[in-house]
């Protein structure tokens, strides 16, 4: 419902005490109003819906490897960057395993070495043909073999020196340790979560929304966003995204608002409000919600001045007073004090905001300068 305020003029108690004016008004007094123009209105429908706000990346941490936890170096609250160490495992018995992995290199890169002076010795006897040919070949298959072993062995070690780096996890990405799961002296394994992260430079609204407003939703709508912890903060927003998937039992849509936020004041996992702005969807007119009268039939009037006529009251002082006649209108949306309305009105035309309470179809006014 749109709400009225009441404005009293001497005027109206001088109709008090002399009687309801007739209808034609013929005989009426005149009614000091104030009035405005009507103009195209510009705006469309605005709305509100309230969601939660959560962080674009919101990751629980698990070891990369099986182990016992050796250090935790964060606690619940700290900020980390990305690449910063926060849980160190016990790397001893991952150590011992890459150093026997290394032997076996080394052991890898003397057989090759072997191999090679065979071969070679080999093919010097060869070209006097104290050896035969076969055995030359059989010298070259030797050294294949034993390079395709120190390949190998290279491959063990660089794995096993990958293990023993797992052992230590770091961040994946800037952001608030928002829970710790474990502690030092604890087993842990893979896929077990031991810490949450929470990035908080790029938060998101999810709001969901009916679904009778997906094909309003678009660009061209203006969105702010109003945190529940910043008060009557505004802060930008823009659509992110419209999951185009409707919840069946509540007919509703995921809408994703992307918040501009530099300075990182907001918190995953609260409420927030956002306020939307529709472009104009129909021509309508823009008038003061003070025009407004409600009817008995929930509709909604108004009055407009129309050309002024000499009164017969009037024609010895040769004055002339414009008359008030009132129009139906329907009611479109609201924006701040204006309301757009449809109806028997017109662009440019006077519409009485002050004074109309007590106005009757035909009544002659005063005009109030503004």
């Amino acid at each position: 419902m749109i709400a009225r305020t009441r404005f009293f003029f001497p005027a109206l108690l001088l109709l008090a005490a002399c009687g309801a004016p007739e209808e034609d008004g013929g005989d009426a007094e005149a009614v000091r109003v104030a009035v405005a123009v009507a103009e195209e209105a510009t705006f469309g429908e605005r709305f509100s819906l309230t969601g939660t706000l959560t962080a674009e990346r919101h990751a629980q941490l698990s070891p990369r490897v099986d182990g016992l936890v050796a250090r935790v170096h964060v606690d619940a609250g700290d900020r980390v960057e990305a690449g910063q160490v926060l849980v160190e495992l016990d790397p001893a018995v991952g150590r011992q395993a890459l150093a026997r992995v290394r032997a076996q290199m080394a052991e890898a890169e003397a057989a090759v070495r072997e191999s090679e002076r065979l071969f070679a010795e080999a093919r010097r006897l060869g070209e006097d043909q104290y050896i035969a040919a076969s055995q030359i070949e059989a010298r070259e298959s030797e050294l294949r073999l034993a390079q395709a072993a120190l390949e190998s062995a290279h491959a063990s070690a660089r794995e096993q020196a990958e293990l023993v780096e797992r052992h230590a996890l770091p961040a994946p990405f800037d952001g608030v340790v928002a829970e710790k799961l474990t502690e030092a002296g604890e087993w842990v394994q893979r896929g077990t979560p031991v810490l949450s992260l929470v990035a908080t430079d790029r938060v998101r609204l999810d709001l969901r929304v009916p679904q009778e407003r997906f094909a309003q939703l678009d660009d061209d709508a203006q969105v702010r966003a109003y945190a529940d912890a910043l008060g009557d903060t505004p802060l930008p927003a823009r659509i992110g995204a419209r999951v185009p998937v409707t919840d069946p039992g509540a007919r509703t849509f995921l809408l994703r608002l992307l918040i501009h936020d530099p300075e990182a004041r907001l918190v995953p996992g609260t409420s927030a409000r956002a306020e939307i702005d529709l472009p104009a969807q129909e021509q309508a007119l823009a008038v003061s919600r003070d025009a407004l009268l409600r009817q008995p039939d929930g509709g909604y009037s108004l009055f407009v001045l129309e050309e002024a006529v000499v009164q017969e009251a009037a024609v010895e002082n040769d004055e002339a007073r414009p008359v008030a006649r009132r129009r139906s209108v329907r009611v479109l949306h609201e924006r701040d004090d204006l309301v757009a309305v449809a109806g028997d009105l017109q662009p440019g035309q006077r519409v009485v905001v002050r004074g109309n309470e007590a106005l009757t179809d035909g009544q002659p006014v005063d005009v109030a300068e503004p």
